[in-house]
């Protein structure tokens, strides 16, 4: 409680002597267990005076909202409904905390509704980024106006400002080495986007280095070959050169955590099944940021026209076909190098897979990870409430983007964590 004075040195008392300045009481903590559920259902059953409407207005069964009310009345330590034959009334704690409990629901809502329209807000700028490179959908188009699209997009979004980047030669294979110190053994191995045709180390810095701050780790991003230039394997040959650089200069193989977007997500697993196959030594983790996978695209709905409140990717169906084609040229695609979803994944390390829940291609991040569990990897599933296609590029605006690489970040921090404690174990 707040004591209110009436002046600087407090009102009057009855003898004529002045009271000591009021004193700011610090309340006692509300009780942790006490939810938005319990309040509501008081609430409700404050203003129908009547268990039966209430649980109707809130849509539970009685014996439901009967107990969540004697859950809050023990959180609180007191009766706040008189139930009679007659029916039901408030008590004095009822009545005390009925206006409280409105104001914080009111407020609850007010700043959903307000979060929401922040929302729509981020959605109108999305598309708006978008917009440049979903004009060039159509499977013929110039593939070089989609790329430089693509670059002028990523271009939008560079690296944070405490990120160092600078070229490095991976095993042959120009790359960029990112991160905030320079001295730090490289731990992170990023393979972009782009439908194996377009994309660029360059272009993905911004990406790329926020990936690298949130895993406090350096990263190597390997300018690896695209097709139809240079269809498969060129792109696995160049991750693979890469990956074994980063062994050559001393890091540990547990310790190393590979990271991809999108198709790149498919190209990590494409190197991790190579690995596998070769018998050379794993990572000790992947973080696949909304994988798209599946080459052949079956399990996909139909992308809805551009324009509509629908949810897309920023390629049309028929032109994420075509650079598959394109990546292929001719190799089968249920190849189990080129689909992981055909492949034995039983011994790859630990897994953490996100997908926004609006992306049409969030069926791959399922499906990865139900196959991925039924081979008993260590999986991790973690799904963002955003309606575009590979939203981690907008970690400098988006919020769920932010939170998806500080989570990937932790992710990565944990690999190294679990090598050092079992290099430390086996000494």
């Amino acid at each position: 409680m707040v004591a209110m004075d009436d002046g600087p040195d407090g009102p009057d008392a009855a003898d004529g002597s002045e009271t000591p300045l009021g004193r700011v009481l610090p309340l006692p903590p509300a009780p942790d267990g006490i939810e938005l559920r319990h309040l509501r259902a008081f609430v409700a059953v404050a203003e129908e005076l009547n268990f039966g409407r209430a649980a109707a207005r809130l849509y539970l069964s009685q014996p439901a909202l009967s107990r969540q009310i004697r859950g809050l009345e023990r959180l609180v330590g007191c009766d706040l409904l008189r139930r009679s034959t007659h029916g039901v009334e408030l008590t004095l704690a009822g009545d005390a905390l009925l206006d409280r409990a409105r104001s914080l629901l009111y407020g609850i809502d007010d700043a959903v509704s307000a979060t929401r329209a922040v929302g729509g807000e981020l959605a109108g700028r999305l598309a708006r980024i978008w917009e440049p490179v979903q004009h060039l959908t159509s499977a013929d188009v110039d593939l070089q106006a989609l790329r430089n699209a693509g670059e002028e997009l990523h271009g939008q979004f560079p690296p944070p400002p405490e990120i160092v980047v600078r070229p490095v030669n991976t095993g042959g294979v120009p790359s960029l080495l990112l991160g905030a110190d320079p001295q730090l053994q490289p731990s992170l191995l990023f393979l972009h986007g782009g439908g194996y045709v377009m994309g660029s180390a360059f272009g993905y810095r911004g990406l790329a280095g926020a990936l690298a701050m949130a895993a406090e780790a350096s990263l190597v991003a390997p300018e690896f070959r695209l097709a139809p230039e240079h269809p498969f394997p060129a792109a696995l040959e160049d991750a693979m050169r890469a990956y074994l650089w980063m062994l050559d200069t001393g890091t540990p193989p547990d310790q190393i955590t590979m990271a991809g977007d999108s198709a790149g997500c498919g190209l990590v697993l494409s190197l991790m099944v190579t690995l596998q196959q070769e018998k050379l030594p794993l990572p000790g983790g992947a973080a696949l940021l909304c994988p798209g996978i599946d080459l052949t695209f079956d399990h996909v709905d139909e992308v809805p026209s551009i324009g509509t409140s629908e949810p897309q990717p920023a390629l049309s169906l028929e032109q994420l076909r075509s650079f598959a084609v394109s990546y292929l040229d001719g190799h089968p695609a249920d190849d189990p190098v080129i689909s992981p979803l055909n492949a034995d994944l039983t011994g790859m390390p630990p897994l953490l897979i996100q997908g926004g829940t609006g992306d049409v291609l969030v069926v791959d991040a399922h499906r990865l990870a139900d196959h991925a569990k039924s081979h008993g990897v260590d999986t991790r599933l973690e799904l963002y409430p955003v309606a575009t296609h590979d939203f981690h590029i907008f970690w400098s605006f988006l919020p769920e983007a932010a939170e998806a690489l500080q989570q990937a970040g932790r992710f990565a921090q944990e690999v190294r964590a679990a090598a050092t404690t079992a290099a430390r174990e086996a000494k």
